[in-house]
């Protein structure tokens, strides 16, 4: 039963190229899951030559007799679902109940979340945690909280509703008066508009974690799509440096409402290098021409924000930390054509501090620590058109090779490219995929 099952998780800073592992995998799958973050996170899947952008809405909508779900650990926003919604609409691709549904227990978006967000992260200056600005934190904040929380199914009761968000925004009017000196938010005009995006959304709220548990029992096989990276992880990641919620592996239970015996084989996904958006410690950063030309080759901007990401080499330090957390039984080595062109790629092996080697990873310890880099041999080659492993140079596949003996797991797939097609199946053991 749940060694069916596959969890796809990044293990680095996110943008690790979740969106078009999760579109292949998902073809032998018949749900894809989203059990955590929300609009922060960027998914990009191109098929046919076009690209499509997915924010809140799972990877799997792009597949025919999928079940797309919406899990009660993401913070849904409305307004981004239903725009990309209509957006994915526009181009002809059929989403309804049938195939899409959002637990009725994911919390929501308001827009005093994302009014704190930008008040909060300008009012730290210099000290910024580096959010997206989209209300994420202040969302999950409010669960924690409970008393000032809106969730999917309270937008489904109109009256409900306009009691629920009066006293709330009045609560946050006095906050964000008293610390920011904001003008005070219309409760009124949040209530309307809030109770027409339940009325649009009404035919897909549903009780989505009794249908993955009927799910399990009937051995239909679940992808869970993960969100941001291990390293933004709010427990175990670059504290404070982090996302909002728990990203591993270990968030698919909680996130999804299943047991975590339904986890099954969990899927790191990697870049053939590094990256990282905002603030906190970067270790292998290049902020140099090599960092320069590793974000122009991969188009290293954010999805979402648009924000030119950090660059450097790849970590295997950290990886082997947040594949060991998350159980990853094998990885996803994305955007290996990038390196295409290097005369020397380099991979961080360790980290020292003081010179002394650090024994375990610790990501408290990463903002004065110097890395041991291993250097090996590049490739002259673009390697868009390898479509097996034999088709890469021999200097790409040692660096496969390498990265495997590093971490202690397999490379199942290896994306050399944006398409759908431009993906080889090496040593994966997810069943109907080799």
């Amino acid at each position: 039963m749940s060694c069916e099952n596959v969890a796809v998780v990044g293990l680095q800073w996110g943008d690790e190229g979740k969106g078009k592992v999760v579109d292949a995998l998902s073809r032998v799958c018949k749900y894809v899951v989203r059990f955590c973050g929300g609009a922060n996170a960027g998914h990009t899947v191109v098929v046919g030559g076009e690209r499509y952008a997915l924010h809140l809405i799972p990877c799997g909508v792009l597949r025919e007799g999928v079940t797309n779900v919406v899990g009660n650990g993401v913070a849904f926003d409305p307004t981004v679902a239903i725009e990309e919604i209509a957006g994915l609409r526009d181009r002809g691709v059929s989403i309804g109940p049938d195939n899409l549904l959002i637990s009725a227990a994911a919390h929501v978006v308001m827009p005093w979340h994302r009014r704190e967000d930008s008040l909060s992260e300008a009012r730290l200056a210099g000290g910024k945690i580096g959010t997206t600005a989209r209300g994420i934190g202040p969302c999950y904040a409010d669960k924690a909280r409970r008393s000032t929380a809106v969730r999917a199914a309270d937008l489904l009761d109109a009256t409900g509703l306009r009691e629920k968000v009066r006293r709330i925004a009045e609560a946050k009017n006095t906050a964000f008066a008293a610390l920011y000196e904001a003008d005070p938010m219309d409760a009124d005009a949040i209530a309307d508009e809030f109770a027409d995006y339940g009325r649009q959304i009404a035919p897909m709220v549903a009780n989505t974690g009794a249908i993955l548990r009927r799910a399990v029992a009937g051995e239909d096989r679940i992808l869970f799509e993960g969100g941001q990276g291990s390293m933004l992880d709010v427990d175990h990641g670059t504290y404070p440096f982090v996302t909002s919620s728990a990203v591993t592996a270990c968030g698919v239970p909680t996130g999804a409402g299943v047991p975590p015996s339904a986890v099954g084989q969990v899927v790191g996904l990697v870049k053939a290098y590094s990256t990282r958006v905002g603030a906190g410690p970067f270790p292998t950063e290049q902020d140099n021409e090599i960092g320069d030309r590793i974000r122009d080759r991969g188009r290293e901007y954010g999805t979402t924000t648009g924000r030119p990401r950090r660059c450097g080499w790849l970590d295997a330090a950290a990886l082997k930390y947040a594949a060991d957390l998350c159980g990853a039984a094998e990885v996803a080595l994305a955007l290996l054509d990038v390196l295409s062109g290097f005369d020397e790629v380099k991979i961080c092996t360790g980290y020292r501090a003081g010179g002394d080697p650090i024994e375990d990873y610790d990501a408290a310890r990463l903002a004065d620590v110097a890395c041991d880099y291993e250097t090996m041999e590049g490739w002259a080659e673009e390697i868009t058109d390898a479509r097996s492993f034999g088709d890469l140079p021999a200097a790409a596949q040692a660096y496969v090779g390498r990265i495997e003996q590093l971490i202690g797991r397999p490379v199942g797939l290896i994306s050399v490219g944006p398409d759908r097609e431009a993906t080889i199946v090496h040593h994966t053991r997810v069943r109907g995929l080799s």
